[in-house]
C-alpha cells in the first residue's frame, strides 16, 4: 500500500463513525453544561458548606475550572496513542474514562458524609474528565472525517459540531427537570440524576465505537511504516506553526460560544437587571439556530471550500457582536432572541467547518495529537478565560462595548490565522521503509 493508496470505507462504517463522533461530542457537552449548572447550584452547599455563601460558591466553581488544566495533559498523551496504536482504541478509552467520571460524580459522598475527602474526591473526578476530554474531541472528528469521502468532509465535520448544542440543550432540560424538586429532594438525591443519565448516552457511544473499523488513513500510515515513535516531538518539530494557528483560529467562535451561553447568564442580571430565567428562555430556543445552520455551512464548504466559509464565518463574528449586545439592552424578548440569532449564525459558520479544516492541516501520522493539542490549546485560550474577562470589563467600563470589541478582537485574531493555514498534502511524503540493497548490476538494469 502506497501513500496514496487509501482503503474507502464502507457505508455503515461511514455512518457508524459519524454517529459514535456525534455521541462523543453530545456527552462531552452535556458534561460540561451539568457540571458547571451543578457548581453554580448545588455544590457549594454540598461540597464547601463551611465556608460562608460567596466563598463556597467559589470554591465550587473553581472545581469547574480545574477541568481545563487536565486537559492539555490529555492531549498529549491520548495524540500520542491516538497517532502511535490506532484512532478506534483510543477513542473508547477517552470515551469510557469520561463515562466513569462523570457516572462517579453522581455517587459522590458529600461534605457532611465523609468531611475533607468529599471535595478531594470531586476534584479528583473533574480532573479525569478534562484529562479524558483532551482526546475525545480531535478523536471523534478524526474517525469521522477519515471514515468519510474527501468531498463530503465538511458536512460530516459540521454533523460532530451539532452534538455541541445537542449536549448543551440535554444537559439544560434535565437539569431545569431536578430544579423543580423540593429543594431537600435535590439536595439528597436529585442532583446525582444528571450525572447518572450520562451512562445512557456513554453506553450507546461505546457500543458504536466498539463496531468501527480502524481509521483508514491510520493504516495506511501503518502500512507505509510511518508512524512516529514521539508523535508530540514530531508534531512540534514539523507542525509547531500550524498548532498555534489552530489554536488561534478557534478563539473567535469559543469566546462567542462561551459567552452567549454561559456568560449571558450573569450578564442578564449584572448587565440587564434579569433575572437568569429570562436569559435561559431566550437561549434555549436559539441554540437550535446553531443545529440547524452548522450543517449547512458544512455543506456550503464542501462547495466552495472550507477555508472560505471560516474566513467568512469569522469575520462576521467582528461585526455581530456588537449587534448581539445592543439588542440585549433592548430587554425584548424578540429582539433579544434575534441578537442571539444573528451571532449564531456568524458562529455556525465558523465553527461548523472546524473539523474538516482543522484536521486536514496536518499529516496523517502527525493528525491525532496536532488536532488535540491546538484545539485544547485555544479552548483554554479561548473558552476557560472569557468570563472573568467579560465580567472585568463590564465593571470597569461600566457598559457593554468592551466586551464587544474583545470578542470583535479575537475573531480578528481567528481570520489572521485561516489565512495563513493551509492544508497538508500527505502525498507528498515518501514511505518510511527502508529502500533494498540493489547489486550494481541490478541497479543499471534498473535505469
Amino acid at each position: 500500500m502506497t501513500a496514496t493508496d487509501v482503503r474507502e470505507p464502507g457505508r455503515d462504517q461511514s455512518t457508524r463513525a459519524l454517529v459514535a463522533g456525534w455521541i462523543g461530542t453530545t456527552v462531552e457537552y452535556y458534561d460540561f453544561s451539568i457540571y458547571g449548572l451543578a457548581s453554580s447550584v448545588v455544590f457549594a452547599k454540598l461540597f464547601f458548606p463551611t465556608s460562608d455563601p460567596v466563598t463556597g460558591t467559589l470554591l465550587s466553581l473553581s472545581t469547574f475550572a480545574i477541568g481545563f488544566l487536565a486537559r492539555p495533559i490529555g492531549a498529549v498523551v491520548f495524540g500520542h496513542f491516538g497517532d502511535r496504536v490506532g484512532r478506534k482504541s483510543t477513542l473508547v478509552a477517552t470515551l469510557g474514562l469520561m463515562g466513569i467520571a462523570t457516572f462517579a460524580v453522581g455517587l459522590l459522598p458529600t461534605y457532611r458524609q465523609v468531611g475533607i475527602a468529599a471535595p478531594i474526591l470531586l476534584i479528583v473526578a473533574r480532573l479525569a474528565q478534562g484529562f479524558s476530554v483532551g482526546g475525545e474531541y480531535g478523536g471523534a472528528v478524526l474517525m469521522t472525517i477519515e471514515h468519510g469521502e474527501r468531498g463530503k468532509r465538511g458536512f460530516r465535520g459540521s454533523l460532530i459540531n451539532t452534538g455541541t448544542s445537542a449536549g448543551l440543550l440535554l444537559a439544560n432540560l434535565v437539569f431545569l427537570g431536578v430544579l423543580q424538586l423540593p429543594d431537600d429532594q435535590l439536595h439528597s438525591w436529585g442532583w446525582r440524576i444528571p450525572f447518572l443519565l450520562s451512562a445512557v448516552l456513554v453506553g450507546v457511544g461505546l457500543f458504536v465505537r466498539l463496531g468501527l473499523d480502524e481509521s483508514p488513513e491510520f493504516e495506511a500510515v501503518k502500512a507505509r511504516n510511518a508512524v512516529d515513535r514521539l508523535p508530540v516531538v514530531e508534531v512540534f518539530r514539523e507542525c509547531g506553526g500550524r498548532v498555534l494557528l489552530m489554536a488561534a483560529g478557534i478563539l473567535g467562535a469559543g469566546v462567542a460560544f462561551t459567552l452567549a451561553t454561559v456568560y449571558s447568564l450573569e450578564y442578564a442580571r449584572t448587565g440587564l437587571g434579569l433575572d437568569k430565567d429570562t436569559m435561559i428562555a431566550v437561549l434555549l430556543p436559539a441554540t437550535l439556530v446553531i443545529i440547524v445552520c452548522v450543517p449547512l455551512a458544512g455543506k456550503l464548504a464542501d462547495r466552495i471550500g472550507n477555508r472560505t466559509v471560516f474566513i467568512a464565518g469569522a469575520a462576521s463574528l467582528i461585526v455581530l457582536p456588537f449587534a448581539w449586545l445592543a439588542l440585549l439592552q433592548t430587554r425584548q424578548y424578540g429582539l433579544m432572541l434575534l441578537g442571539f440569532t444573528l451571532l449564531f449564525i456568524g458562529y455556525s459558520a465558523n465553527y461548523g467547518v472546524v473539523p474538516a479544516y482543522f484536521s486536514q492541516v496536518f499529516p496523517a501520522r502527525l493528525r491525532f495529537t496536532g488536532m488535540s493539542i491546538g484545539f485544547t490549546v485555544g479552548l483554554i485560550a479561548g473558552n476557560a478565560f472569557s468570563p472573568d474577562i467579560a465580567t472585568y470589563l463590564l465593571h470597569t467600563t461600566g457598559g457593554w462595548v468592551g466586551i464587544a470589541v474583545y470578542m470583535a478582537a479575537m475573531s480578528a485574531v481567528s481570520v489572521v490565522a485561516g489565512l495563513f493555514l493551509r492544508e497538508a498534502d500527505d502525498t507528498t511524503e515518501p514511505p518510511r521503509v527502508p529502500a533494498p540493497h540493489v547489486a550494481d548490476g541490478d541497479t543499471a538494469r534498473a535505469r
